[in-house]
């Protein structure tokens, strides 16, 4: 039962259209029934529950417009190298790992970072010395690629007369024998052999993402992949499982995944699975195009070729391509879900969207090199920028693999919130977890510093935000792009309490300091999912 609940003595920041804050609100039966002192004290009866606010900022719900909450869930079961610091502490990892599974007929995990190994790619020969006779199959941190072992390369059928996919590459050795990592569509040569993971684990999984996403004050998200991705299996039946039991305590909305083998005579049937997902909780109303790859490992769609290397990039989906699908789609109601990272793959996406309704907020996700020129064109277009302001960092991945092999001039282009938001265009924040933490005060510090929490290294600091507009792209930009904002995303009466209580206020701490910032309570609904 939803009971009555008053938070008093501010701040409280509404992200309403003015910006605007307040020092109270009042929760009845699911909705927020008051704001502001006033209008709140008054109503609070014997039955209300009354929180001291005592300096905390109260938020709307965080909104996480692009994350893949059961593929971090199933991290936390599996072998996990998120946490590694180098290529030999990954290497100790899997072999503690296999040590406490030695029933395990496969190692299944992932995680770690292309930038902990020479060129971004780990060996065969490397893993083959831990893992023995057993297969393994690792998926990097940007669940671009994967690091095999020399057994599942065997029972796969990838040898050195095994071609390239045309969206994708296997890394070789000098001998011309795959060396152990597959980027992009060379992971799906291992489909075929790798095990299949069960309702139940699928369950589990979604269950565990929604409890750390609940944690870190996330009350709705945008999962970006419902279909089968890097060995991964279709989520839908998953998700609608999960609404029709009741155990979805998060609101989602799903992209349908763009199977990019099959033209547009694969409409009919993402029809046919929308109308599986209209549930209480699960909604799936989008379609997800992953159109190029990373900076990484060369495989984003860049105008002009990378320095040091032949090659523009990948286009996944060819213009012409687009010029039929685009159309087939939107003449359905789809919204468009697009992974753009490089500056031909934004100009593609966002030409192949020219003439459609703005009214279906389609979305470009990452928009890491955008051409100058291109800015403006989003507010023209209606095309939301989903942004994971984690990656505008100096990181290793950054100054060892991609700032050599974009330039100067296209370094200095990457990430342009600042740009983006000058020029109109709707932002919001995803975390794209578990390809980054989903902690969302861990976004908007970097958004707003340009820089980890601990560094003043920055990266473009002239396209940083203001903390207020981070916050709002977090809530109101994600709230927004999920066709929702009519209901939640902002902090007004009538609409449904979605809350989060932060253990600061970020207003009133330096810059510096905005990554500190935790949860201490998350209110879906006027129902508390996650408390400390």
């Amino acid at each position: 039962m939803v009971g009555e609940v008053a938070f008093l003595g501010g701040p409280v920041a509404t992200m309403d259209a003015a910006r605007s804050f307040t020092d109270a609100v009042l929760v009845r039966d699911g909705r927020i029934a008051a704001v502001g002192a006033d209008a709140v004290r008054e109503r609070i009866g014997p039955r209300t529950d009354v929180i001291s606010l005592r300096g905390r900022l109260l938020l709307p719900g965080f909104h996480d417009a692009h994350v893949h909450p059961v593929f971090g869930g199933l991290l936390h079961g599996r072998c996990d190298l998120s946490g590694a610091e180098s290529a030999a502490d990954c290497l100790r990892l899997v072999a503690e790992h296999l040590a406490a599974r030695p029933d395990s007929p496969w190692l299944l995990g992932g995680g770690w970072d292309v930038a902990q190994f020479p060129g971004g790619t780990p060996t065969r020969r490397a893993l083959d010395s831990v893992t023995g006779d057993r297969p393994a199959y690792l998926v990097n941190r940007d669940h671009h690629g994967a690091w095999v072992n020399s057994v599942a390369l065997r029972l796969a059928g990838i040898g050195r007369d095994t071609p390239d996919p045309p969206d994708g590459r296997i890394e070789r050795d000098p001998a011309g024998r795959p060396d152990g990592t597959l980027h992009e569509g060379a992971t799906r040569l291992m489909e075929h052999v790798l095990p299949v993971t069960g309702a139940q684990e699928h369950l589990d999984a979604l269950a565990e993402g929604q409890r750390h996403l609940h944690a870190r004050g996330v009350t709705s998200w945008h999962d970006a992949i419902i279909g089968r991705y890097l060995g991964y299996d279709d989520l839908l039946s998953t998700y609608v499982t999960a609404d029709e039991r009741g155990m979805l305590t998060g609101k989602v909305r799903g992209a349908l995944w763009w199977d990019r083998d099959r033209g547009p005579e694969q409409v009919p049937d993402l029809v046919e699975r929308r109308k599986r997902a209209r549930g209480e909780r699960f909604r799936a109303e989008t379609v997800k195009i992953m159109q190029d790859g990373v900076c990484e490992n060369a495989t984003a769609a860049l105008r002009l070729p990378y320095l040091g290397r032949d090659g523009r990039g990948l286009s996944f989906v060819s213009p012409e391509e687009l010029a039929e699908a685009v159309p087939a789609l939107t003449a359905e109601g789809f919204q468009l879900h697009f992974h753009a990272v490089g500056d031909r793959a934004v100009r593609d996406a966002l030409d192949a969207v020219r003439g459609s309704d703005p009214a279906l907020r389609h979305q470009i996700a990452h928009v890491q090199v955008v051409h100058p020129g291109d800015l403006p064109r989003f507010r023209e277009l209606g095309v939301a920028a989903t942004i994971q302001p984690r990656w505008a960092v100096q990181d290793a991945a950054m100054t060892e693999l991609t700032a050599p092999r974009l330039g100067h001039t296209r370094t200095s282009w990457q990430y342009p919130f600042r740009s983006l938001r000058a020029a109109g265009a709707v932002l919001a924040v995803g975390s794209d977890w578990p390809v980054s933490e989903a902690d969302p005060m861990l976004g908007v510090h970097v958004a707003v510093n340009r820089c980890e929490p601990g560094s003043d290294d920055a990266l473009g600091p002239g396209e940083s935000l203001q903390l207020v507009d981070a916050l709002a792209a977090c809530t109101a930009g994600g709230a927004w792009v999920n066709h929702v904002e009519g209901s939640t995303g902002t902090i007004e009466v009538g609409k449904a309490a979605d809350l989060v209580l932060l253990d600061a206020d970020p207003f009133a701490l330096p810059a510096a300091e905005i990554a500190s910032c935790g949860v201490d309570l998350t209110m879906v609904d006027g129902v508390i999912v996650h408390h400390r």
